[in-house]
């Protein structure tokens, strides 16, 4: 009987037409939610923690927890960016990719590091100094008034000491502390003595191998930053220790004489003023920008400008012929103009580059240097909402200065009549490329997508396209000019000048050290979710050591200068 009144109440087709309707709702709806948790989790799943464990604290004690990071972390993920699909791309023999390609993102004070050693009894060499970062010992720390006054975050589950190292050294700090096990807190200078190495003893929740210091006490690093890596205090950028300019009053056309100096009243000061640079000469402050008479390239040792502030024991600032100085959040608006070129040109100039390879970072900084649009081989509607207006241009259109493409293939290259071929080492370029295809322009790709089958077929597939496309590129380019982006990190108001020379465009100096002031753009992912190990097999290695090598010679057969050293197999 229940069978039967089932089957006339399916019978009656209004009322079958709307329950089937409800049910694909239903499904669907069930689907939606199941699809959002799973991302959540592959989120907080990477760090072993129901909340995200690099979500900064406030400086909280040790075992302290923060609501404020939950909600955060929450909303998060409810404002996640929706990204419209553009054109697809692909090595020839794939035609399932996605959209573009990304790039690759003070002061000091009292030394309590200079009996460093006294700290660093029991420690082997290599805990000592593995090459970025160097053990100085076990440190008091104290709840309300730390030790290391920078960002920090806490992880319960898989704090390890290299995971804090390079949290904190991404951030742009001197030093990495480690406390409790699994806190971690970066600084510019420590604020407090040393003690016996024997009060640092908590393993680190991580790695049992490692000390992670202790109760109210910090195992405490100095971390070997990286040449580009920018140094900050607050919101300003230390910049490094410089000569005084020949003509100051010309160089820095704002000063004042300020009582009890510290770094916060000079870089206040000339925030003030909107200028984009802070210089500190004892207790005067100089205000203004990057030019050709002071360019910020001859950085002086910073031993030169150790001269404490009057008004801040823990900080330098300088003396009267050698200037501490430092970037405010005030933006150069000298190379901040874009347009269209005014005439349409017939010359076709491709920005050429393997995906993952920094060409929307080039991008970026050819815009800035040349105050002209760049065009796309493809449309990515995140790009043209980033400010990328060339991105709607079609990419014959003439308008823009140059074309990003990843295209390789005799004729699509033979439709260009010059081209900039940017390189980047094919460790990292795979990896950045993985990111994007799996975590968008700045994101990162899951634990789960590193894990599993993806990443091995994604480097089965992308690793000999890497090496065909700069064959390619330099066996049927009309007029090559090939730019790595190592040295373009390196040496960048050089190689970009060689770039707007390759351009055909007058070289601006006052622009281009306006650029090295924005370089980073909108496209430079946080570094927060590095992976903590090797995601190469040996297989992968040997794959990928021969395409280098091949690549090396392809670029010494037309007399210029190979691979990068770091590219070469080790």
């Amino acid at each position: 009987i229940p069978l039967l009144k089932i089957h006339r109440y399916f019978h009656r087709k209004p009322i079958r037409f709307f329950s089937f309707i409800l049910l694909y709702l239903t499904a669907g709806s069930l689907v939606f939610l199941h699809s959002g948790f799973s991302s959540d989790t592959s989120t907080t799943g990477a760090s072993g923690s129901g909340r995200d464990p690099l979500i900064s604290e406030g400086g909280g004690g040790t075992g302290a927890g923060s609501s404020t990071s939950d909600a955060l972390g929450l909303l998060g993920r409810v404002f996640k960016e929706t990204r419209r699909t553009p054109r697809r791309f692909g090595p020839p023999w794939m035609k399932e990719n996605g959209a573009q390609d990304a790039p690759e993102w003070a002061g000091r004070g009292v030394d309590h590091t200079s009996s460093w050693s006294h700290g660093a009894k029991g420690r082997t060499t290599k805990e000592m100094d593995d090459g970025r970062a160097k053990y100085i010992g076990c440190y008091v720390d104290d709840t309300q008034k730390r030790a290391l006054r920078g960002v920090s975050f806490l992880d319960y589950k898989k704090m390890t000491v290299f995971r804090c190292q390079d949290n904190c050294a991404e951030r742009g700090y001197l030093y990495a502390g480690l406390e409790f096990g699994a806190e971690c807190y970066c600084g510019h200078k420590i604020q407090a003595p040393n003690v016996s190495e024997s009060e640092c003893n908590m393993e680190c929740k991580g790695e049992k191998s490692n000390i992670c210091g202790g109760p109210n006490r910090l195992s405490i690093y100095r971390l070997e930053l990286s040449q580009e890596s920018a140094r900050r205090y607050g919101s300003a950028i230390f910049k490094g220790c410089f000569k005084r300019p020949d003509n100051v009053t010309l160089a820095l056309p704002a000063s004042a004489v300020i009582k009890n100096m510290s770094v916060d009243k000079c870089v206040d000061m000339c925030t003030e003023k909107e200028f984009s640079l802070a210089a500190l000469a004892g207790e005067k402050c100089h205000c203004g920008f990057p030019t050709s008479l002071f360019t910020l390239h001859e950085h002086e040792d910073e031993e030169l400008c150790l001269q404490r502030c009057a008004g801040e024991d823990f900080e330098s600032c300088g003396n009267n012929d050698f200037f501490v100085v430092y970037q405010t959040q005030v933006q150069d608006n000298r190379c901040m103009d874009r347009r269209f070129l005014p005439t349409r040109s017939k010359h076709l100039v491709a920005l050429a580059s393997f995906p993952g390879a920094g060409n929307t970072w080039a991008r970026h900084l050819i815009e800035l240097a040349t105050g002209y649009y760049t065009g796309s081989y493809y449309f990515d509607g995140s790009l043209y909402n980033k400010g990328f207006k060339g991105e709607r241009d079609h990419w014959r259109s003439g308008r823009t200065i140059c074309i990003k493409t990843h295209e390789s293939g005799k004729k699509e290259i033979e439709d260009f009549d010059a081209s900039i071929l940017m390189i980047r080492n094919p460790y990292k370029a795979l990896m950045a490329e993985f990111n994007r295809k799996y975590g968008g322009h700045i994101g990162f790709a899951s634990q789960a997508h590193w894990r599993g089958k993806e990443w091995p077929e994604f480097v089965k597939n992308y690793a000999p396209w890497w090496a065909s496309h700069t064959l390619d590129w330099l066996k049927y380019g009309k007029k090559v000019q090939v730019v790595h982006f190592e040295d373009l990190k390196r040496e960048l108001f050089a190689e970009l000048k060689g770039m707007v020379i390759f351009l055909d465009l007058e070289v601006s100096e006052d622009r281009l050290l306006c650029v090295e002031g924005q370089k980073d753009g909108n496209f430079k992912r946080s570094g927060l979710r590095k992976l903590e190990y090797d995601p190469y097999t040996p297989e992968m290695r040997a794959t990928i050591d021969r395409l280098i090598k091949t690549v090396d010679t392809a670029l010494r057969k037309r007399n210029l200068s190979g691979v990068p050293e770091e590219y070469r197999p080790r």
